[in-house]
């Protein structure tokens, strides 16, 4: 059968592409053939049905010609043929420059629009925060900046990442919400680039934000980021107070040295394993953390109250209504949870927790002391622990080191991963003698594998996700995190107790999603170092306070039993609860109760309490104090100054 050739309509539209394909000639071409075929028999028509045409035909065309022209703005002149020539040539000469120079326009219009759109343009601002880098930690930080900025006038937070400009602010708009006061600007590009860096004006800013990037080469980036920051300033003096953050304690020296004297660097992988083994032997610390950090809650803040100069520090705990003291300035160094009998003086300044820097007002609360329900002491309890940790990750080594520097003689770490048993020996191997590490490998999500421990010997369990893989997203490990956390679960529930759990998440939005008992605590490891860096970056004072809070051995935060306090299945005051954490040399700033520990969203925590509030002590309650790591143990780890005198005992 013969096959039938392409049609006519086929043939010409095949010539009329062609034809376009040659270029802007035989567009323009086109364009001229198309506006004549219209407009000139348009033009016939308007001529000859008008009442007041020509009489004559040369008379009619020269009016079609004139119509013609004035429609396509050719000039319309008739008379003798250069005359029209001329007439012609001048209107397109007038055509090409009027329409050379909207398209002038247009370009630089377009470029500049562009240009705004990459975030290209200098910041001209003063006293804003910069964020340098991308990470799940960029939400935090910047909800955190707009918190504070809600009671200051016009505050701006300017964000400088190696990504698209509208993708940013998309992302930080989706997950921080509205702003409020608070203008967020996105500038892109990389941040170690000087000349890019430029254009936030980190000279004239409040304070410099580095953040870690997900990827693997992060601290690098932040040391080089930190040079960057230098080299835009003629000194140490010229640039603005910068707060930046290191993974690897291996980047931390020269991160310091890069960031000068005006620059704070912390250790985040080593403050998160640290938080992580603290809380494994108290679940619910992360509560008290996440608390004292974010500016929703009380915060930290230096009183001055010269009616308390000459008084024991122990008087000032019971010396505020609203306010819970914790330590104090001295010689410009702050002083943690010092001796009870240690005199105040006149230079001194008090460390309060506080809604605000003006909330805290003087009340003697010892009248609500009620010495009959204060709890005598207890023996510590010092028998070995055993600890299961579940998964690895680059945390992991660290997290056996913190647990491994209090953990009693004689404690066991069980380590079950699908991690190389001689990578794990090697990282137990470093932490010390005192306690033991059996390492055996599985799959954590498989409930074979889980099915097959003895759950119910071990005080607590930590559950740490994997790395995330080359091209995946950071929060992807937190999936494999909760299909083990449901197995847990089940053997839970199935055994009848209840395991103190503690799990490290990547993204807060999957906490809601964790299947845990009421005694199982998460942290939410690049949320608490973004909270972190935004109160130091806010309230630079608080850097040693924080220091010496995370640090090891020092001066910490602990949840401990109220029994060691009150007299369990009694009403009492919270003030009695102080005084009796002074007897102890701690600092009580609130308490968590057992029966509403599974309860979003406060999860039972109440930091800072009224001293006049009574409630039921119940066992399992705790109390919230500030001390040194051994029960009882005075804290006063910073040295005083000379002259500094405690009244004897």
């Amino acid at each position: 059968m013969e096959q039938r050739g392409p049609g006519v309509g086929a043939r010409a539209r095949y010539w009329f592409d062609t034809t376009l394909a040659r270029g802007t000639s035989a567009l323009v071409g086109w364009l001229v053939v198309v506006c004549l075929a219209v407009v000139v028999p348009a033009s016939a028509v308007l001529v000859w049905t008008s009442g007041h045409a020509p009489a004559t035909l040369p008379g009619r065309l020269a009016a079609v010609w004139r119509l013609t022209g004035e429609t396509l703005r050719l000039g319309g002149t008739t008379g003798t043929p250069v005359r029209v020539v001329l007439s012609v040539l001048l209107a397109l000469v007038a055509l090409v420059y009027v329409s050379t120079l909207v398209g002038l326009i247009t370009t630089g219009l377009t470029e500049r629009l562009i240009a705004l759109r990459r975030g290209r343009s200098t910041l001209v601002e003063r006293g804003h925060v910069v964020v340098l880098g991308w990470s799940e930690q960029v939400f935090t930080v910047v909800g955190e900046l707009v918190a504070a900025g809600a009671n200051q006038r016009g505050p701006a937070v300017a964000v400088l990442a190696d990504r698209d400009k509208t993708a940013m602010e998309e992302a930080l708009y989706g997950k921080v919400g509205p702003t409020g006061r608070t203008r967020l600007i996105c500038r892109s590009g990389p941040s170690a680039d000087p000349a890019v860096l430029a254009l936030t004006s980190p000279a004239t800013a409040d304070s410099v934000i580095v953040l870690p990037p997900d990827e693997s080469r992060s601290d690098a980036d932040v040391v080089k980021a930190l040079l960057a920051l230098r080299a835009t300033a003629s000194g140490d003096e010229a640039t603005a107070p910068v707060v930046a953050a290191v993974r690897d304690s291996r980047y931390l020296l020269a991160a310091r040295l890069a960031a000068g004297a005006r620059g704070i660097v912390v250790e985040s992988d080593t403050i998160t394993a640290r938080l992580i083994a603290q809380a494994a032997r108290r679940p619910g610390l992360s509560l008290v953390h996440r608390e004292l950090l974010d500016f929703a809650g009380d915060e930290f803040y230096p009183a001055s109250h010269p009616s308390l100069v000459g008084r024991d520090f122990g008087d000032a705990l019971l010396a505020y209504g609203n306010a819970s003291a914790v330590g104090l300035i001295r010689d410009g160094t702050p002083w943690l949870n010092p001796p009870a009998r240690t005199v105040i003086e006149p230079d001194d300044r008090l460390i309060v927790l506080t809604a605000d820097d003006d909330t805290a007002e003087l009340a003697d609360c010892t009248r609500f002391v009620e010495e009959r329900l204060m709890a005598g002491p207890r023996p510590p309890d010092i028998r070995p622990e055993r600890v299961l940790l579940l998964g690895w990750n680059r945390r992991a080594p660290l997290v056996l080191r913190e647990w491994g520097r209090n953990a009693p003689p004689g404690s066991v770490a069980d380590v079950v991963a699908d991690e190389d048993e001689a990578t794990v020996r090697a990282a137990s191997d470093a932490g010390g003698a005192d306690w033991s590490c059996v390492p055996r490998r599985g799959d954590t999500t498989r409930p074979e594998t889980l099915s097959g421990l003895d759950l119910a010997s071990y005080d607590s369990v930590i559950v740490l996700g994997r790395e995330p893989r080359p091209g995946e997203p950071p929060e992807e490990p937190d999936t494999s995190t909760l299909v083990t956390l449901l197995v847990l679960r089940h053997l839970e529930q199935r055994t009848g107790r209840e395991l103190p759990v503690v799990t490290e998440l990547t993204d807060d939005g999957n906490r809601p999603l964790a299947p845990l008992g009421p005694g199982a605590d998460v942290i939410i490891s690049g949320k608490l170092i973004g909270l972190l860096l935004a109160q130091i970056s806010q309230n630079r004072h608080l850097a040693a306070v924080f220091d010496e809070l995370f640090s090891a051995g020092g001066t910490q935060v602990h949840l401990r039993p109220a029994a060691d306090y009150v007299l369990t299945g009694h009403e009492a005051s919270f003030a009695t609860v102080v005084a009796a954490a002074r007897d102890r040399g701690e600092c009580a700033i609130g308490y968590r109760g057992h029966a509403e520990a599974g309860r979003a969203p406060g999860y039972g925590l109440r930091v800072n309490p009224p001293k006049s509030g009574r409630r039921r002590w119940d066992t399992g309650d705790e109390i919230v104090v500030i001390a040194g790591d051994g029960a009882g143990r005075p804290g006063g780890g910073v040295p005083r100054s000379r002259g500094a005198r405690e009244r004897p005992a």
